[in-house]
């Protein structure tokens, strides 16, 4: 039997979840958990678009289903190994002929349930847009950089808190150095989707923590109406020991390749400045990652400091702190805003 169902429906069916439009509409951004299915390849797609616009629907129609015949077997094939007790969902990008023939014939192979969505992918993207207008209760894990943020938030889901880990969605650690180590960053697209099924699986009624971010972390952005609650909610600054926050970095980036690190560090020549660039360029020839990593703390300092002062100087508790014990930062966060009731 073939439903089509809206999107909060659609969303809410247990189940795997075909998308069955091309692979450069998935790489741009797809919903998060579904596996990619193409009817078309993206040369294909294209092919049919240019007949639609030029010849019409029936022609445009004709070639694709002379595209797709070959296919369907393994795409039922294929189906079923992801979906065995019979249940799938499927979509497209407005939910139209795509899904429409893949649920016809998943249906005529003996799948019991199969459930469109309508208005396709662009429906779930105004879902996810106008979500993140609902109001969160954001409490910030702020600090210098190589404050070690990112373990903080660990820490604080140890002890029982909710938490989003920004840069874990985006690929990327923030800095000119964020990309070393790192995935392939997603699309800002694809980065809004993974934050909107993050914060979907949140209580919020409850507080949720966040990294200080700035609105781009690598090359994606965080949404605007996300990033003005994180910019008035409140602040547990972190004041980390600059000499503590190298030894951190060195400690993290000191098993990649020179050369990485070097580029890093030359992309931010004009900010640091050419003889500081120098130096710190000779100090990682020389294998001496603690000065590299001091020079550049100098601006990355003064950077954050500027961002920090952006924001209610009495929503921001600063905490003098030590790596030595991260756990006893995290512990004290969560005493300072753990019950705190933020609208």
């Amino acid at each position: 039997m073939i439903r089509v169902r809206l999107i909060e429906e659609f969303i809410g069916i247990a189940g795997p979840m075909i998308d069955v439009r091309s692979p450069g509409e998935f790489a741009q951004g797809h919903i998060p958990g579904a596996t990619s299915m193409p009817l078309f390849t993206d040369a294909e797609r294209a092919i049919v678009g240019t007949l639609y616009k030029q010849q019409g629907r029936d022609v445009a129609m004709l070639e694709g289903l002379r595209i797709v015949g070959p296919k369907l077997a393994s795409i039922v094939s294929e189906a079923k190994e992801l979906a065995p007790e019979g249940r799938i969902r499927v979509h497209c990008w407005r939910g139209g002929e795509r899904s429409g023939s893949v649920a016809w014939m998943l249906d005529k192979a003996g799948f019991t349930e199969v459930h469109t969505l309508k208005g396709g992918y662009k429906a779930f993207r105004n879902h996810v847009l106008a979500g993140f207008a609902a109001p969160l209760k954001l409490a910030v894990m702020g600090g210098y950089t190589g404050t070690g943020k990112t373990e903080l938030l660990s820490h604080l889901r140890d002890l029982g808190q909710q938490t989003i880990d920004l840069e874990a969605l985006a690929n990327h650690k923030g800095s000119s150095y964020g990309a070393i180590g790192e995935a392939p960053q997603p699309t800002t697209e694809h980065f809004e989707n993974l934050l909107w099924n993050a914060t979907e699986r949140m209580d919020v009624e409850k507080l949720i923590w966040v990294e200080d971010e700035s609105q781009l972390i690598g090359r994606v952005k965080i949404p605007d109406a996300i990033f003005q609650q994180i910019r008035i909610a409140p602040c547990y600054f972190a004041d980390v020991p600059r000499e503590e926050r190298a030894a951190r970095l060195v400690a993290d980036y000191g098993k990649y390749p020179k050369d990485q690190l070097a580029e890093a560090t030359k992309r931010i020549e004009k900010r640091i400045g050419p003889q500081h660039c120098k130096t710190a360029l000779e100090a990682l020839a020389n294998d001496d990652l603690f000065t590299v990593a001091m020079i550049t703390l100098t601006y990355y300092d003064k950077t954050y400091l500027h961002g920090l002062g952006k924001r209610d100087p009495t929503c921001v508790t600063r905490v003098p702190a030590s790596t030595k014990d991260m756990r006893a930062i995290a512990k004290k966060a969560t005493e300072e805003y753990g019950e705190h009731e933020h609208h």
